[in-house]
């Protein structure tokens, strides 16, 4: 598929998406909802690829949520695509991560987008919030769900009644950013956190990744540890090659050979 609101590119198992609208500081539309759609499926669907990275082009933002021009000049709401906003906030089945590199602004949607991912790398001059009320719009892109459970209720809901602004330190001492980092070191860090995930098994790291955040919405934790046994992904990597590769290279002294199978 040719895209004209994103970019995509497939390299050493890592997928880059790139939302690319800078002139409206990459402000979500119906067609960009749809390649983001196009480009994600592209991703879950390649067993080669083993981990995503998205981030923004231009020097002001990571997304700054829905372009709200567009909806106005449609005079109405147009409905998402089958995995929701941005084609990524309802893809609940995808194990493999994903890492938001944030350098600006991530505001509404944007946030959203980012608070979906499971690592958020963002520079000093990178700020979040879910301004929706102040248009009289909802942050209903899983923002007010996702961020109620990555810092807690009563954090989560002053953000939200007060539609404020925060920096990415705060954004860091709150919780929901991994790590902060200078401007010019994003891409730096980007490419050592894709060297630490690409250095454990594929299938390990989505097992992971699955048996944490579907045990969250088991009853208890012995319920969870039970319940791992059968999700997916974890069953696949009980019976994958790469859990035998590596026992195997640890007992013969060298680095394993991961085939992602």
């Amino acid at each position: 598929m040719s895209y004209q609101f994103v970019s995509v590119d497939d390299a050493d198992h890592i997928t880059r998406i790139t939302l690319n609208r800078p002139e409206v500081m990459n402000a979500l539309h119906p067609p960009m909802h749809e390649e983001l759609e196009a480009a994600f499926n592209q991703f879950a669907a390649d067993d080669q690829q083993y981990l995503c990275v998205i981030n923004g082009a231009g020097e002001k933002a990571f997304c700054a949520g829905s372009d709200l021009k567009a909806i106005a000049s449609a005079g109405r709401h147009v409905g998402y695509p089958e995995h929701g906003y941005a084609g990524l906030i309802e893809r609940f089945d995808l194990s493999k991560p994903i890492i938001a590199a944030v350098d600006g602004f991530a505001l509404g949607g944007g946030f959203e987008i980012a608070l979906a991912c499971d690592i958020i790398i963002a520079t000093e001059r990178s700020s979040f919030g879910l301004p929706e009320p102040l248009v009289g719009a909802v942050a209903l892109g899983g923002g007010v769900h996702r961020l109620a459970r990555q810092i807690g209720l009563k954090q989560a809901m002053g953000l939200v009644l007060s539609a404020e602004r925060v920096s990415a330190a705060e954004g860091y001492r709150l919780g929901f950013v991994t790590e902060l980092v200078d401007h010019h070191e994003l891409e730096a860090a980007v490419e050592r956190w894709c060297g630490k995930i690409l250095a454990g098994a594929p299938l390990a790291i989505q097992a992971s990744k699955e048996a944490m955040l579907k045990g969250l919405d088991e009853d208890s934790l012995a319920a969870a540890m039970t319940a791992q046994e059968n999700y997916p992904t974890f069953y696949r990597w009980r019976r994958s090659e790469d859990a035998k590769e590596g026992p195997k290279a640890f007992a013969e002294k060298r680095k394993p050979n991961w085939s992602g199978s």
